[in-house]
């Protein structure tokens, strides 16, 4: 297979590459399905090795996503964390890291009504609720759980390699190069976490966009109710559509849109806002979308690895080795049991 060498201003350190004939297991969101992870990297020959999962020819690439939802938050990220420290893996930042990190940064002021501390991410009900089965695994474990958010914001946003990439939820060149303008790098700092409290900001805009991808807001007064049970006013999109006309073109996300909306034409604003990722440009491994049924390429040089393992789907990796075009037998899963 051909190499693949690590971009040194993304990695941010010095650049390594691995023997001719090593390749890449790049695994989707795990959200604390621990023991599901195991049986995924004993299936792709992986083996532990005091405490460490490790291959002999390959490394694995973590999307990010470890964290919440799932029965196993604190053990998942012990082993993901495990593999890192040892050179066997890289993981990247996912939008719940983001949020995790954001949830516990105050910034330095006051809430106005209450004067009580104010953080990144407000400690709202939607929010509470959904770092809740985190913070509840690590009660008992504070110190640990300090470890890990520091280790979060040690993440880089993105990997970009010789021949493919790897972001959790969309590619933007321009905010890429803003980041490594504003950081030096890939991964974010203090400053910028805590500049993002405005949503607005450049800071804002970059974690919002490659963590969590792009959306177009509905019509005015128009909510989708997601699977999850929340309510929404826009919708995911594509980050690699060409000239789309309507939501159905570029809507990607689980849940589907009123069958009114389907045929609902995009204006020219909206047009211009989205974003398309070339067909000659690098593989790219996103995950982030929930997607479900039999893990397949989205085009030839695109693969979603996030296939719902948490709600009892599969836990998907990809087995990258160096090909410019994806191929469907390349992916690896298995099922997570009720």
């Amino acid at each position: 297979m051909p190499d693949s060498k690590e971009h040194t201003r993304d990695i941010n350190g010095p650049a390594s590459q691995l023997e001719l004939g090593q390749g890449y297991d790049i695994i989707g969101d795990i959200h604390g399905c621990a023991y599901t992870l195991e049986k995924l990297l004993v299936k792709m020959g992986y083996e532990k090795q005091d405490g460490v999962y490790k291959h002999q020819h390959r490394k694995a690439i973590f999307l990010g996503d470890i964290v919440d939802r799932g029965p196993h938050i604190r053990e998942a990220l012990h082993l993901v964390k495990n593999m890192v420290d040892a050179g066997y893996a890289y993981c990247i930042m996912g939008n719940h890291e983001y949020n995790a990190i954001a949830y516990t940064t105050a910034i330095d002021m006051a809430d106005d009504d209450t004067g009580e501390k104010q953080f990144v991410r407000e400690h709202n009900a939607r929010n509470n609720r959904q770092i809740s089965e985190t913070l509840t695994q690590f009660a008992a474990y504070p110190e640990e759980w300090r470890t890990f958010l520091d280790w979060f914001l040690t993440l880089p946003l993105y990997l970009e390699f010789e021949d493919f990439r790897v972001v959790h939820a969309c590619w933007d060149q321009q905010l890429i190069d803003a980041l490594v303008d504003l950081t030096g790098g890939a991964k974010a700092t203090p400053e910028l976490v805590r500049e993002s409290f405005n949503p607005n900001s450049l800071a804002g805009r970059i974690f919002d966009r490659l963590t969590r991808g792009t959306g177009l807001p509905l019509p005015e007064g128009r909510t989708i109710k997601g699977s999850d049970g929340y309510i929404r006013r826009i919708f995911r999109t594509k980050f690699w559509a060409h000239n789309p006309t309507t939501y159905k073109d570029v809507v990607f996300q689980p849940d589907p849109l009123p069958e009114d909306l389907i045929d609902f034409p995009l204006n020219p604003d909206q047009q211009a806002s989205l974003l398309s990722y070339a067909d000659d440009l690098p593989p790219i491994f996103v995950g982030h979308y929930w997607l479900q049924g039999r893990p397949r390429p989205i085009k030839p040089n695109i693969a979603c690895l996030d296939y719902s393992a948490v709600k009892y789907g599969r836990l998907v990796a990809y087995r990258f080795c160096g090909e410019q075009r994806l191929s469907e037998d390349k992916f690896e899963w298995v099922y997570v049991d009720p």
